[in-house]
């Protein structure tokens, strides 16, 4: 290095000069950033050496020597290269200029590989830590895939089958999976115990009620039977013919609500009892009671199937015997006859009518007890009731009501529209 020396007024008074050998520097490599067994020289603009704490790190073994190597460097764009040593070892270069285009530095260090410290750059020191992230977020999730979603899984399955009121099978797999996992499985186990026992406990007191209700519907009938029975005697004792008659109707009526319990406590549904069993049965008893009384009577049904509760079977049949009742007093009496008994589902309305083959209406049938009955089970019902002559002869007694709500029945096919859609 050099200094220009002048006097107070700027003239030329010298030159002071510093010269250093450059052999007597020795750069420092015990920095702690810089990799282990790392050398350093210092070399001139055509990569001789001119200082280096390690020759041996500078000469290779083989392929070109490090004359030259700054020439080597400009034109693949990069300072960095690598070499094999004179110890055999790879070795990775970095060369930097130092002053200006005359001196520069080169370091060597031990090649650790693809992930050198050589070769490390913004873009990997951005790299590195994503791929890192990555790594251990694929693991995590791999370990809480095979440790918890699993499970969770499984106790899905499970408790979708408690769902569908499979309680039998319990989450017995459960017990290798982690502590919270087995907390939330044995509290599923004990879920499907509790309700269990809840429905066992639920189904033997419902069994008990229908037996109850069987029993109740079953005494019923039989008090029903007997006051019919004490009627019968009393109508046997009595020597006016309109008394034994108002008691004879008092027994039918009697005996139709009899057959209303009959029918429950023997049908599979305490609750509910089809209409069309129900009216066939009770047409063919009514028949039957007269049987041996006269002529023969014959009788035919159609009937639609409405399941219904009792509250609207019992004005129904009481209607039935009524106009079945006035059909056998003034169409068949003396003669007998053809009785045909019709119930029809026709959406939102009901059709029953009771046809003989008499010799149609008269003021007698308009009148009396029998049809005020009539009138007011039809009120019941929220319907009306009516006698009309008969298209071929005789008299048709006819009850329109509104369809009661229906429950699925014994004969989907015989059902109207209107229940059809209900149901």
């Amino acid at each position: 290095m050099a200094k220009r020396l002048e006097r107070p007024l700027g003239t030329f008074n010298g030159v002071m000069l510093a010269v250093i050998p450059l052999s007597s520097l020795q750069p420092d490599v015990a920095d702690p950033g810089l990799p282990e067994g790392s050398q350093a020289a210092l070399t001139d603009a055509d990569g001789r050496i001119l200082t280096a704490t390690d020759m041996e790190a500078f000469t290779l073994s083989r392929g070109p020597a490090l004359t030259g190597w700054v020439e080597r460097a400009r034109e693949d764009a990069s300072a960095i290269f690598e070499a094999d040593g004179a110890d055999g070892r790879r070795r990775v270069y970095a060369g930097a200029a130092l002053a200006g285009r005359d001196v520069y530095a080169l370091l060597s260090a031990p090649a650790p590989g693809l992930l050198s410290w050589a070769r490390l750059n913004p873009v990997g020191a951005l790299l590195v830590p994503l791929l890192a992230w990555l790594i251990a977020f694929v693991a995590a999730m791999w370990v809480t895939e095979r440790i918890v979603v699993r499970w969770l899984a499984y106790l899905e399955r499970v408790a979708a089958l408690y769902a569908r009121g499979r309680f039998s099978v319990r989450p017995v797999q459960a017990i290798n999976a982690p502590s919270e996992i087995r907390v939330l499985a044995r509290t599923l186990d004990e879920l499907a115990e509790t309700i269990s026992t809840r429905d066992a406990a639920l189904n033997a007191a419902l069994d008990e009620k229908d037996a109850l209700m069987r029993e109740i519907h079953h005494r019923v009938k039989n008090n029903l039977q007997i006051i019919s029975s004490l009627l019968s005697l009393q109508q046997r004792a009595l020597k006016d013919d309109a008394a034994r008659a108002a008691v004879g109707d008092t027994r039918q009526r009697i005996s139709a609500l009899a057959l209303i319990y009959r029918t429950l406590y023997q049908s599979d549904d305490l609750r509910y009892a089809d209409a069309k069993v129900f009216l066939t049965e009770l047409v063919g008893q009514l028949v039957s009671s007269e049987a041996g009384r006269g002529p023969v009577v014959t009788s035919s049904i159609e009937a639609d199937s409405l399941v219904v509760d009792p509250d609207k079977l019992a004005p129904l049949a009481l209607w039935l015997v009524e106009a079945v009742t006035n059909a056998q007093k003034h169409a068949f009496a003396g003669r007998g006859g053809d009785l045909q008994v019709r119930f029809k589902v026709k959406g939102d309305t009901s059709l029953l009518e009771v046809q003989d083959d008499g010799a149609g209406v008269d003021d007698t049938m308009r009148s009396g007890v029998g049809r005020t009955l009539m009138g007011a089970f039809a009120k019941q019902l929220r319907g009306e009731a009516e006698l009309i002559p008969g298209p071929l002869g005789g008299t048709i007694a006819r009850l329109t009501f509104q369809t009661p709500e229906a429950v699925t029945p014994t004969d989907p096919a015989d059902l109207g529209t209107r229940n059809a859609a209900r149901r």
